[in-house]
């Protein structure tokens, strides 16, 4: 399986190596949760007659300044630091001989430096030369002679270092050290832990306080939260990198790049009546266009406005008014000729087909007609922007029909135009078949590259869904699905999501703008780091194994074949440290025995719901689905699941709405049992059913659940399989994220049923001196008790007895803060002592 991982891997690495990397802890944070990242963690490695260093750099605020990295030589007292600094608009680079003299002082424009996301920094030691040579970017910068040693055996940290405590708000990724005869390379790919191994998997350094910038390429981060008591707008401008977020009389501006936010009042309100706040920016003059299509009641008002960014002050710009409803139609902005396109839209129990366009200049909507090529049926919930190409505008997907009548009903679509805006030629590039659950696009495609573009797509039919961001190819629209999923509450038509990108900042952005009675509203941004990956690109880093050379081997003759790689894969296998069955379908967890282990989430399989760890569910195509279950619904499943002899209705109801009456939540427990069933039926082997006042879940063998399988296991303990039960458990504690009281007690009593197994055979192998056992066993007891002492002593002097005390005391050290943390004392037991 680890072969397979590998191979994977190496495929990934350009998708990879855009979203991986560490990010620093910095100084507005305390001095003992700043990021310090040693490169060799006591590793002897030296060089001769020269070395370099080499990283990418990202700062990710202003005034920000600190210690990038320190270089100590092994065999003298001799420390060199980069420092980072920031005067009059330049940024400072200093190479200092610690406690002597800056030897380099880089001074770089900032706007100039920082047009990239990432900076290439290198420095040479050049141990002939008696020099050094710093490279930032394009610009080099030398060194006075120094006195250098001819073999040098570096040990290089970076951010925080002993008394240097100032840490730059920054990131690192790709770091290199060698010269042409020895070279070590560290890409940063991990998503968790605190070891560092290098592009091979083998584990070289440490760090503390991490946070794995990979992650942040798969988790959307919610940035900011705003509210407006009446109808609003929103909109992102790449120029300035804010999000606005107004109404009538106010609006609120939120920096994604320094997090700052501000409200303001305008001094004259907007001029247009808000219902929907359909906007756009055109950046070339900082203005943003707010539009109205149409009024229920009779209205003489201006409909479009703009607000100059700058001072903040609306312009009527047109009075024009089409007078028809196109609710969630598609638009695009032509900047270079300054006019505004719309497409589709739904009003009036009709889906509309046609374009219309908003001049700029003259203030004036019509209906653009004379396209030739393929036609777009009508349709609303559809998305559409300009690619990579200028002058050429796409639309994609939707819901409608050929004949645009309502009373027809509806088609989902999943369907591709190109839009040539000079020659209005309409070509269909695809139109594919969906096999999976309908859902429609929201605002917005980004075009990361010529080749595909990024949707963001959802089931506007449930109230509460979850959006999730797809990566389709323009060629043939084959698609991967990216991220986790970020919550709508979709009721409403004045509800919408829309995507931005902002390649300055490398990030992705989703604004969703959610009402629950069309007039008041909040606005949730949520912030994704480019590129977006897969659950499997996420967990996709290899780890270095005894049997590394075999590793490499197999590399090779897997380049050359399938068939000599699937061979080498399986006699692979039978060389795990820990035995597996055959019809197991997980992969085994690397052992813990030197703070190695990294979390093997769950195997992707079709038909399975896992409830150890994160809550995850695979569809009997294998797709994520966990978003469709709502927390509500997660509450219902599990409290369904852990009543194996049903669960009656009056039961059911008291436990998931303790605070109503049975008369109350009647059709609260209808809607809800409803849409658990719709969303168990996207899986097979498993059905929700109600016999004689009683809510089953029946399931068949097609159907999988870690924690069923887990009571079977329990339910033979004097022939329990120990790693399977292992495996279960090391995603995560049960029930994890769900912190409802109702499920304390189910909590409860798994942890108790499993802990006495746990500990039973962690003394087996202990009197077995079975150290590597020990650790797996100990780490596992520490996800249920964290705070278990016979775990800790086991742990501990197995890793003694394996020559492992550096990495020892450091878990004593960890154990000792979380006892004083939880229990208000000191732990009561010396390290000596346990040994």
């Amino acid at each position: 399986m680890r072969r397979c991982i590998y191979i994977v891997f190496l495929l990934l690495i350009p998708i990879l190596s855009r979203s991986q990397g560490l990010k620093f802890r910095a100084g507005h944070e305390p001095i003992d949760k700043r990021t310090s990242y040693e490169l060799f963690n006591n590793k002897d490695v030296s060089f001769e007659k020269q070395f370099t260093l080499t990283f990418q750099l990202s700062i990710y605020a202003s005034n920000s300044l600190g210690n990038i990295f320190r270089v100590k030589n092994k065999h003298n007292n001799t420390v060199y630091n980069l420092f980072y600094d920031e005067e009059a608009g330049n940024c400072i680079f200093r190479l200092n001989e610690e406690g002597k003299s800056s030897l380099i002082i880089a001074k770089i424009n900032q706007q100039r430096l920082f047009k990239e996301e990432w900076i290439d920094v290198q420095l040479t030691f050049d141990l002939q030369e008696q020099l050094f040579k710093l490279k930032i970017q394009d610009r080099t910068f030398q060194s006075p002679k120094v006195k250098l040693p001819k073999q040098y055996s570096p040990e290089v940290i970076f951010g925080k270092s002993d008394y240097l405590i100032d840490v730059p708000m920054m990131s690192v990724k790709n770091v290199r050290i060698g010269n042409a005869t020895n070279r070590y390379s560290f890409p940063l790919k991990e998503n968790t832990g605190h070891i560092v191994h290098d592009e091979n998997g083998k584990a070289y350094g440490r760090v503390s306080n991490p946070t794995w910038l990979i992650v942040d390429s798969y988790k959307w981060k919610n940035i900011f939260t705003g509210s407006s008591p009446s109808q609003a707008g929103s909109s992102y401008n790449q120029r300035t990198k804010e999000i606005y977020y107004f109404n009538q009389d106010s609006i609120t501006i939120f920096n994604v790049k320094n997090n700052q936010t501000k409200k303001l009042a305008f001094y004259n309100p907007c001029p247009v009546k808000l219902v929907l706040g359909n906007n756009f920016i055109d950046s070339m003059t900082n203005k943003l266009y707010v539009y109205e299509l149409f009024y229920t009641q009779p209205y003489l008002g201006p409909t479009v406005a703009s607000l100059d960014l700058e001072n903040l002050e609306w312009k009527v710009e047109s009075y024009d008014l089409i007078k028809k409803e196109l609710n969630h139609h598609g638009s695009f902005y032509d900047e270079r000729r300054r006019q505004f396109y719309i497409f589709g839209g739904y009003g009036n129990m009709a889906y509309s087909g046609e374009f219309r366009r908003y001049d700029l200049d003259s203030g004036k909507w019509q209906t653009v007609e004379g396209w030739s090529g393929d036609k777009i049926f009508p349709r609303y919930f559809l998305t559409a922007g300009q690619g990579p190409k200028d002058r050429t505008a796409y639309i994609f997907g939707g819901m409608g029909n050929e004949s645009g009548e309502h009373i027809v009903g509806r088609k989902y679509l999943y369907d591709f135009y190109q839009i040539n805006l000079d020659s209005k030629k309409i070509t269909k590039k695809w139109d594919i078949v969906w096999k999976d659950k309908h859902i429609v696009p929201a605002r917005g495609l980004v075009f990361p590259d010529s080749a595909h573009f990024y949707a963001l797509c959802y089931p506007e039919y449930l109230t509460k869904s979850n959006i999730q961001l797809y990566r389709f190819a323009i060629q043939d629209g084959s698609f991967d699905i990216l991220g986790d999923s970020v919550p709508i509450y979709s009721d409403k038509i004045s509800t919408h999501a829309q995507l931005y990108s902002d390649k300055q900042l490398g990030r992705l952005l989703i604004l969703v703008q959610e009402s629950k009675d069309d007039i008041q509203s909040t606005l949730k941004v949520y912030s994704l780091n480019m590129m977006p990956i897969t659950f499997a690109e996420l967990n996709s880093f290899p780890t270095y194994r005894s049997n590394h050379k075999v590793l490499l081997l197999l590399m090779l003759f897997g380049i050359c074949g399938l068939g000599a790689y699937i061979i080498w894969g399986r006699s692979g296998r039978k060389r795990s440290t820990i035995p597996i069955t055959q019809e197991s379908t997980f992969p085994i967890a690397p052992i813990a025995g030197t703070n190695q282990l990294r979390q093997n989430d769950e195997y992707i399989r079709a038909n399975a719901i896992f409830l150890f760890g994160e809550f995850r569910a695979f569809d009997r195509n294998k797709r994520d689905v966990s978003h469709l279950f709502s927390t509500k619904l997660k509450q219902a499943f599990c409290l369904i699941l852990s009543h194996r002899s049903g669960i009656s209705s009056q039961y059911f109801s008291l436990m998931m709405w303790p605070d109503k009456s049975e008369d109350k939540v009647k059709n609260s427990r209808g809607v809800t049992i409803n849409h658990l069933r719709k969303v168990l039926s996207e899986f097979t082997g498993i059905e929700l059913v109600y016999k004689q006042g009683r809510f089953f879940i029946e399931e068949t063998n097609e159907f999988y659940c870690d924690y069923l399988e887990c009571i079977h296991l329990m339910a033979n303990p004097s022939n329990i399989n120990e790693n399977r039960l292992i495996q279960i458990i090391q995603r995560g504690k049960f029930l994890q994220g769900l912190d409802q009281p109702i499920f304390d007690a189910l909590k409860a009593e798994v942890e108790q049923s499993l802990l006495p197994i746990l500990l039973a055979e962690l003394q087996q192998a202990d009197l077995g001196h079975q150290h590597k056992k020990s650790i797996e066993l100990a780490h596992t007891v520490f996800l249920l008790d964290p705070l278990n002492e016979q775990a800790l002593f086991s742990e501990i002097r197995a890793m003694f007895a394996l020559n492992q005390q550096h990495d020892a005391r450091i878990k004593f050290q960890q154990f000792c803060l979380n006892y004083k943390q939880l229990m208000n004392e000191d732990f009561p037991h010396h390290l000596d002592r346990i040994i």
